[in-house]
């Protein structure tokens, strides 16, 4: 302990309570006569609650209005104590942030604390690695460019493999439609043409060479713009990065780079991975252009569905998969947290983020995650793990969970209630289960506090008021609120978050994969924070009276109404065990195929 910190511990007495007391301590402070302190006998340990006063001036009062923040009751003995001690015990605590010592956190420093999806004695999933891909003939390559832009991965790659088709020709054909429908969309925020067809003639000179890499060699794609790409900018959807080009790949564009797979597009996201709106407006859904795509996956939902890309990546920390892929009618597949690495993509909240695929089949969606799946050292949180796959694989008996009560409530809609006999045609065994009510949302405090520490620069150098949504809902006044969420709730939490999963076992020990409401809060919030896998895919069409949106309803503009309502696709989520999406992949296509749905495109694209 330092000399400082011994002499206020001489001068005060921790005892003392009250004005009373705190006045005479103030004015025994002030004498001039006062002696200096004995130096400390040796062998005395460090106190608490002994640094030297920092920060401003607290009074009782300053705690009474801090509890409304935290919704806790302190006495007046006990706010008279805290206001004492709270310069010397607590305010140096911020020294880390408010100096003298200053020590500034690097963007990709992830905490020390890691999340695991599989808990202690659950099943962890594969135990080998298998991927078996569909063998169907994917016929002759279409006449229309349209035609060939909306048609599966599965079939493209099966045209590029032949030599049927070239990779350039396919590149040309995603790049110009990109071009002629982004207007519309406001889908892209950076357009690569040029590195588009270098890779691509790179392609299909490998190909021609007798080198072909696998299914997704030659294939165009998009991603979402928190992906960094060497000397192609990446701009978080966001004003302040706006300019921000990174000088290295990420970990998941590697592995894209190293498959093949062609870049035509850095497609949009709700600024820092909020909703829809980023620095260049909203980007659209191309069913219904008077509503947003839902984010903050919102350009490869946009863009995916309105065949300007074959495939996307898209992250997830609390939806921004499955929300615009129900809105878009694509195929979202959110893996288990840790299979996929985020080394070199933007980091909102450590213990969440996911990267996942956004693709037209849900076949697509598996061939992608086999080339992106595995660890990496520069994320903490990644793992090393198996992908059992096999696209014809039998699903008769598979026991598919769903929570009777939510079929009959909102956002359940007649598509997911007509989803559960499709289960029992398919031989699989619908069972009703039921999960602990409880508030979930609760959750949300982990949230909040990693993503305002993620940004923490950003919104006290107030660089987050430069974002285009500046409403009570938006991340700005999130991140400022956040400052004062209190530490201990956040700590109870993430026990809390431990008691969920523990939840999620018990269900699992009962069924093989949950069947629900895609947009269920409870159920959308609680897999991302346990890290379950989840497959949205495109079940029906439901008719809608007017616009979605994500941002809280604003009286001042109001959404637009339709009459006669709009006819939008609409889709169920299949939830598996960690590391089980293989299993999800199967199951998937074996609805995919009964609903017969997915090859409807949306009108004017």
């Amino acid at each position: 302990m330092d000399r400082a910190r011994r002499q206020f511990l001489v001068q005060s007495s921790l005892g003392l309570l009250g004005a009373a007391v705190a006045g005479k301590l103030n004015a025994a402070e002030s004498s001039p006569q006062q002696s200096a302190p004995a130096a400390p006998p040796p062998g005395q340990p460090p106190a608490f609650a002994t640094a030297p006063a920092v920060g401003p001036e607290v009074s009782a009062s300053t705690f009474a209005e801090a509890e409304k923040l935290v919704r806790v009751e302190l006495t007046d003995a006990d706010r008279a104590e805290a206001a004492l001690s709270w310069r010397q015990a607590m305010a140096p605590l911020y020294e880390r942030r408010t100096g003298p010592r200053k020590v500034s956190l690097e963007p990709d420093l992830a905490p020390w604390s890691r999340v695991q999806a599989v808990q202690p004695g659950w099943p962890t999933g594969p135990t080998e690695d298998r991927f078996l891909r569909s063998h169907a003939d994917p016929g002759p390559v279409p006449s229309s460019d349209s035609e060939i832009a909306y048609a599966p991965v599965t079939k493209l790659s099966r045209w590029i493999e032949q030599r049927r088709i070239t990779s350039e020709r396919l590149t040309h054909i995603y790049l110009d439609r990109l071009q002629r429908f982004n207007e519309q969309l406001r889908c892209v925020i950076t357009l690569t043409p040029d590195h588009a067809l270098d890779q691509a003639r790179r392609a299909d000179a490998e190909i021609a060479a007798g080198h072909y890499r696998g299914p997704l060699h030659g294939i165009p794609w998009g991603g979402k713009d928190l992906l960094d790409t060497a000397g192609i900018a990446t701009t978080y959807g966001a004003e302040p990065f706006r300019n921000r080009v990174p000088s290295r790949d990420c970990a998941v564009v590697e592995r894209l780079n190293q498959a093949g797979a062609v870049l035509v597009a850095k497609l949009s996201m709700g600024a820092l991975a909020l909703n829809d709106i980023w620095f260049g407006g909203q980007t659209m859904n191309p069913w219904n252009l008077d509503e947003g795509a839902s984010g903050s996956s919102a350009g490869p939902g946009a863009a995916t569905a309105a065949g300007l890309v074959a495939f996307a990546i898209g992250s997830e920390t609390g939806g921004s998969i499955v929300s615009p892929s129900m809105r878009c009618g694509v195929t979202g597949l959110r893996p288990t947290f840790g299979r996929v690495p985020r080394t070199g993509a933007m980091t909102l909240c450590w213990s969440l983020d996911k990267l996942g695929p956004m693709a037209r089949t849900v076949e697509d969606t598996l061939l992608v995650l086999h080339a992106i799946t595995g660890p990496d050292g520069g994320d903490t949180g990644s793992v090393p793990s198996h992908l059992d796959f096999n696209a014809a694989a039998p699903v008769r008996n598979l026991r598919v969970g769903y929570f009777p009560k939510w079929m009959h409530e909102d956002p359940a809609t007649d598509v997911d209630r007509a989803a559960l006999p499709v289960l029992s045609q398919l031989g699989m065994q619908p069972i009703g289960v039921s999960l602990a009510d409880w508030p979930y949302d609760s959750l949300d405090i982990i949230l909040f506090a990693e993503s305002a520490a993620a940004f923490e620069e950003l919104t006290l150098n107030h660089g987050v008021d430069q974002l285009r949504a500046q409403v009570p809902d938006a991340w700005p006044n999130t991140f400022r609120q956040s400052r004062f969420l209190s530490a201990v709730d956040l700590v109870q939490a993430d026990r809390f978050r431990r008691k969920v999963a523990n939840e999620m076992s018990r269900i699992f020990s009962e069924v093989d994969l949950l069947l629900v409401p895609s947009l269920r809060d409870e159920m959308l919030t609680l897999t991302n924070f346990t890290g379950h896998p989840s497959l949205t895919l495109r079940a029906g069409f439901v008719h809608v009276s007017e616009a979605r949106s994500d941002w809280a309803p604003d009286p001042v503009h109001p959404v637009p109404k339709f009459s006669p309502p709009r006819r939008v696709p609409h889709g169920v989520t299949l939830i598996a065990r960690p590391f089980e999406e293989g299993m999800l992949g199967a199951a998937g296509i074996a609805l995919e195929q009964a609903f017969n749905v997915a090859g409807e495109h949306p009108p004017g694209f």
